[in-house]
C-alpha cells in the first residue's frame, strides 16, 4: 500500500487514527503494530512473517548482548550471530541473483540463475535491526524487553517502506512517553498533504516526461537534457515527498522522526550534498560501517579503500545492479578528491562550486536510473553532444513546450526559497498566513485526490528497496 493511494488516505489512515486515538495509551504501540502488519500485508501478506522472524532474532540476540556485555568470551556472540541472519536475509532475497548470475558469466559454470522475490522495504528494516542490535552491544542503549515495543518500533507503518532509517535511540524514550499535542496534528497533517502534493502533481508528472523519453525511438541532445532534468528532479520530489509523508505521520502519532533531506540541490560540494540527500541513510554508513573500518584514522592507502567499500555497499544497497556499484564508487572518488585537493577551491569559489555539484549530481541520476552503464554513457554522451544526435526534433520540442514551465517550478521548488518566502510572509501578516495556510492545504488534498482518482502514473522508485 502507498500513502499516495486512496485506499491508505480514505479508509485505512482514518481507520487506524480513529482507533489509535480512541484507545488507551498503554495500547497504542499494539494498535500501531497492528496497524503496521496491515499496511505491510496488504501487498504482499507472505512476507509479513518474513518480517516478523528478523524482528524475532534481533529482538533475542538485543537481550543476549546485554547480559553477555561483561563476558569476554562470549559478549560477541549474540552481535555476529544477528549479523549473520540479518545480512543472510537480506544477501539472499536481494543479491542472490546477481551474484549467481555474474559467477556464471566469469566462470561459464552452469549455475542457475535464482530469482528471489523481494520483501518490500526490507533494506530499510534490516539496516533498523542492524542498528539496534549494534547499539545494545555497544552499551548506548539498552536492550528492549517489550517485544511487541521493538516490534512496533522496526514495523511502524509511517517509515516501514521507505524510511528514514529511524535508530532505535532517536524513539526508545517516544515508544512509552508520547503524546500527541493539537500542535503535533496541525505540523504532522501540513507535512504529510506536504509530501503527498510533491509525490503526486510534481514527482509523478515528471516521470512521465521520463518515460516518454525512454519510449520514444528517436532521441536528440535536447531529450536527452529534458530527461536528465527531469529524472533528477523527480527522484528529488518522489523521495523527499515520502519521507516528509513519513515524518507527518510520526508527528500525528507523536513520533519525532529525523529529517532526511534538507534541500540538497543547493550544495556547493559533493560532501555537502550527501550531508543533505538522505541523511539517515548517509549517517547510518557513517557510524556502522565507515567508523568501525576504521573511518579517517588509518593510513591513507586503508582511508582511501574505506572509502571505496562503504560507497560500493552505499550503491549495492540501492539495487543489485553494476550500474549502481559504479554510481557508489563515483561519488567514492568525488568525495575522495574533494578531500585531498578540491575542498579549499570550492570553498573559495562557491558559484563554480554549486555549477560543479549540479553537474555532478546530474551525471550520477543518469547513471542510477540506467539499465546498464554502458546506456548511461549513451544518455551522457548525447547530452554533451557527443554521440551524433540532432539537436532537436517535433518530439523533443513539443516535450519542452509541455514541461517548461513544471521543470522550472520544480527547480524552484528544490530550493529554500518558496519557504523562506512564506516565513518572510509569516513574519509580515500572520494573520494572513493564518487563513492562506489551511486554505491552500485544503487545495492541494483536494487536487491530489483527483489527480489519484484519474488514475495518474503513480510509481514509487524506493519501494523495490
Amino acid at each position: 500500500m502507498l500513502f499516495s493511494s486512496i485506499p491508505f488516505l480514505y479508509y485505512f489512515l482514518p481507520m487506524v487514527l480513529g482507533v489509535y486515538f480512541v484507545c488507551p495509551r498503554r495500547f497504542r504501540n499494539g494498535v500501531l503494530l497492528a496497524a503496521s502488519l496491515v499496511f505491510y500485508a496488504w501487498g504482499e501478506p507472505k512476507f509479513v512473517w518474513f518480517m516478523l522472524l528478523s524482528i524475532a532474532q534481533g529482538y533475542g540476540f538485543g537481550l543476549l548482548a546485554e547480559r553477555w556485555k561483561n563476558d569476554p568470551k562470549r559478549k560477541n556472540l549474540p552481535l555476529a550471530a544477528s549479523l549473520c541472519i540479518s545480512l543472510g536475509l537480506l544477501g539472499w532475497c536481494k543479491y542472490a541473483g546477481f551474484f549467481a548470475q555474474n559467477l556464471r558469466q566469469l566462470t561459464g559454470w552452469d549455475i542457475p540463475v535464482i530469482r528471489v522475490a523481494l520483501p518490500i522495504g526490507i533494506s530499510f528494516y534490516t539496516f533498523q535491526i542492524i542498528s539496534y542490535v549494534v547499539d545494545v552491544w555497544r552499551g548506548t542503549v539498552p536492550a528492549q524487553k517489550n517485544l511487541l515495543d521493538l516490534a512496533a518500533y522496526i514495523a511502524m507503518f509511517p517509515q516501514l517502506i521507505a524510511g528514514p532509517i529511524v535508530r532505535y535511540a532517536d524513539v526508545r524514550e517516544q515508544l512509552h512517553t508520547r503524546r500527541t499535542t493539537g500542535q503535533d496534528l496541525a505540523a504532522g497533517l501540513s507535512r504529510f498533504v506536504a509530501g503527498l502534493s510533491k509525490k503526486v502533481l510534481l514527482a509523478n508528472t515528471l516521470y512521465a516526461l521520463v518515460t516518454q523519453f525512454k519510449a520514444a525511438g528517436q532521441r536528440t541532445v535536447l531529450f536527452c537534457w529534458l530527461y536528465a532534468l527531469a529524472y533528477v528532479l523527480h527522484l528529488y520530489f518522489d523521495f523527499s515527498g515520502y519521507s516528509d509523508m513519513a515524518i507527518g505521520l510520526g508527528r500525528i502519532f507523536g513520533f519525532h522522526f529525523p529529517e532526511n533531506f534538507q534541500y540538497p540541490y543547493i550544495s556547493r560540494s559533493v560532501t555537502e550534498f550527501w550531508r543533505r540527500w538522505h541523511i539517515s541513510l548517509g549517517t547510518w554508513f557513517r557510524d556502522y560501517v565507515y567508523i568501525p573500518l576504521g573511518g579517517n584514522r588509518v593510513p591513507r592507502a586503508r582511508w582511501v579503500l574505506n572509502l571505496a567499500v562503504v560507497w560500493a555497499l552505499t550503491g549495492l544497497w540501492h539495487g543489485a545492479a553494476w550500474n549502481f556499484v559504479a554510481w557508489g564508487l563515483l561519488f567514492a572518488v568525488l568525495l575522495l578528491a574533494e578531500k585531498l585537493w578540491l575542498g579549499e577551491w570550492l570553498h573559495r569559489h562557491p558559484a563554480l562550486g554549486h555549477l560543479y555539484v549540479l553537474a555532478a549530481v546530474l551525471a550520477s541520476f543518469v547513471l542510477f536510473d540506467a539499465d546498464s552503464v554502458a546506456g548511461a554513457l549513451g544518455v551522457l554522451a548525447g547530452m554533451a553532444g557527443l554521440a551524433g544526435l540532432p539537436a532537436a526534433d517535433a518530439l523533443s520540442l513539443y516535450c519542452l513546450r509541455s514541461y517548461a514551465v513544471l521543470l522550472l517550478l520544480a527547480a524552484v521548488g528544490s530550493t529554500p526559497w518558496p519557504q523562506k518566502l512564506w516565513q518572510r510572509l509569516a513574519g509580515r501578516a500572520p494573520w494572513l498566513c493564518a487563513v492562506l495556510g489551511p486554505v491552500g492545504l485544503s487545495v492541494l488534498l483536494v487536487l491530489d485526490t483527483a489527480f489519484l482518482v484519474d488514475g495518474s502514473f503513480n510509481p514509487f522508485l524506493y519501494f523495490r528497496f
